[in-house]
């Protein structure tokens, strides 16, 4: 507990800076946790992060994600065209490996790569965009509050569980909490330093509670079906970034979606 601390607190501390230098220097640490992501779930997937077809899945994140970074004026990308030379590639890598790489394996290739390409596309996005620092602070405090709030209720109060096939320690008191929790850090920082409506504000720091936690739900579940405890070892006491960054990959698409962001 206390190394997961300290190296959260390091973390979190460092991650913000780069929030608020903005520029290439967030694009690059977006563009670097994505491709990390990818690695850790083509491996959580059983398929080779470094052969022909997992080189193919980076160039299909790269090419996802790669219009939203700050410097993607230094090349030209056409992301559809992208895309579909892709699957062509692995279509046709399928055959020349006589099936050994499969119509499965393709499936997971891509959709490891939409997964964690839009989610970490809308989150470099949003930075970008007038008011993006403070839009991006208000996702990420309502994630980080609906984390601790759901952890802190869960353990004091926790009965019913939410999701047992899934994640059992994870109880409804808790996700309650972490909702409440959400919505009044977002509120309360909004009213302090923030733009958006109070209604606007709302929305935000509700998706953030609630598809937030289904973030967490779905690596959960990637997990368990793959029979992995964490995705990866890179942040000490933490696992892998996609078990750090798991509600990022929905909450900041949707959020898109709704118009907040």
């Amino acid at each position: 507990m206390k190394q997961r601390i300290i190296t959260g607190l390091i973390g979190g501390a460092a991650f913000l800076f780069l929030i608020y230098a903005g520029g290439a220097w967030y694009s690059l640490l977006v563009f670097l946790l994505a491709v990390i992501g990818h690695f850790e779930f083509m491996r959580m997937a059983g398929l080779k992060p470094w052969s022909v077809a997992g080189l193919l899945g980076y160039v299909l994140l790269a090419g996802i994600l790669w219009p939203s970074l700050s410097f993607a004026s230094l090349l030209a990308i056409r992301t559809p065209d992208l895309m579909l030379a892709v699957l062509l590639l692995l279509l046709i890598y399928s055959v020349l490996r006589k099936n050994q790489f499969h119509i499965e394996h393709i499936a997971l290739t891509i959709v490891g790569a939409l997964y964690i390409g839009f989610g970490f596309t809308y989150m470099a996005a949003t930075r970008n965009l007038p008011d993006g620092l403070m839009l991006t602070v208000l996702v990420i405090l309502g994630i980080w509050s609906t984390d601790s709030g759901a952890y802190f209720v869960g353990k004091a109060i926790g009965r019913h569980k939410l999701w047992p096939q899934i994640s059992p320690n994870k109880t409804i008191e808790g996700s309650l909490g972490g909702l409440f929790a959400s919505i009044v850090v977002v509120l309360a920082v909004n009213a302090w330093l923030g733009s958006l409506s109070v209604g606007q504000a709302l929305i935000l720091a509700v998706v953030a509670g609630l598809i937030g936690q289904l973030g967490d739900l779905v690596e959960s579940g990637l997990k368990r079906h793959f029979g992995v405890k964490d995705s990866g070892q890179l942040i000490p006491g933490h696992g892998g970034v996609l078990d750090r960054f798991d509600s990022f990959l929905l909450v900041f698409p949707v959020l898109h979606l709704l118009g907040i962001v």
